[in-house]
């Protein structure tokens, strides 16, 4: 639990970088019920962080800029009862989040043509479909 967070083989941020705050859970209660602070958030800036180059702060910054508020990202996790599986939990989800987004863009497609025999094939097919619908029609339309 405790140590960096590895999101990557190549990025890894430090445990001190990432910022804890623990709260109730809400739901419905009775007695006695969220008198733990079982609720995580964890948050990190990804403006200051050292775990990031520059390509990768600004692809990471350009990606989450939705979620980001003055560059930090916040994760809260309560689905669980206890407040280590939320840390555990909210550990995950930042580092699957930051990993998609430090990903490198996919390379480009380049189109290509159909080939020719893949165009006749769709013609024919078309003709053939067209002929039989028009064998289906009756003599008085």
């Amino acid at each position: 639990m405790v140590g960096p967070l590895r999101v990557t083989r190549s990025v890894v941020v430090p445990q001190r970088e990432l910022k804890w705050r623990f709260s109730r859970s809400s739901g419905p209660g009775g007695q006695s019920v969220n008198t733990a602070d079982s609720r995580v958030e964890l948050s990190l800036d990804l403006t200051t962080t050292s775990a990031l180059g520059p390509v990768q702060r600004a692809r990471v910054l350009e990606r989450l800029a939705g979620r980001l508020v003055d560059g930090v990202i916040t994760i809260t996790a309560s689905e669980h009862r206890s407040q280590f599986r939320n840390r555990e939990a909210a550990l995950e989800r930042l580092g699957g989040i930051l990993a998609e987004a430090v990903a490198p863009p996919p390379p480009r497609r380049r189109p290509t043509r159909a080939t020719r025999g893949a165009v006749e094939r769709r013609l024919a097919d078309k003709r053939r479909r067209s002929q039989t619908k028009r064998l289906r029609q009756s003599e008085d339309d």
